[in-house]
């Protein structure tokens, strides 16, 4: 196993080719005003497993593929199936 940082985060694109935004969300207490604090970050990484809308997936940083691409995806942790379901039921 190699030494490049892993993240986990939930596809919220998916239009381009080979190309899907993945949102990592990020919640934690302020050390001074201990205020829960939430964050998220929208990364773009290259995607070759074929991702859907909603599903959770873990990126691996990699060499830059373009100029805001510099994550892959490596594996599908869970597909929303929720989401799967409103597609379908769109083109009924």
């Amino acid at each position: 196993m190699n030494n490049r940082r892993r993240l986990t985060g939930v596809v919220t694109s998916n239009k381009m080719q080979k190309t899907v935004m993945v949102e990592i969300s990020r919640t934690y207490r302020h050390p001074l005003y201990k205020k829960v604090v939430h964050t998220r970050k929208r990364l773009m990484a290259h995607d070759e497993l074929g991702c859907q809308l909603g599903d959770e997936v873990r990126i691996v940083e990699s060499q830059p593929i373009s100029r805001r691409k510099r994550w892959v995806v490596e594996a599908i942790l869970r597909h929303d199936i929720a989401a799967g379901d409103v597609m379908a039921g769109a083109e009924a």
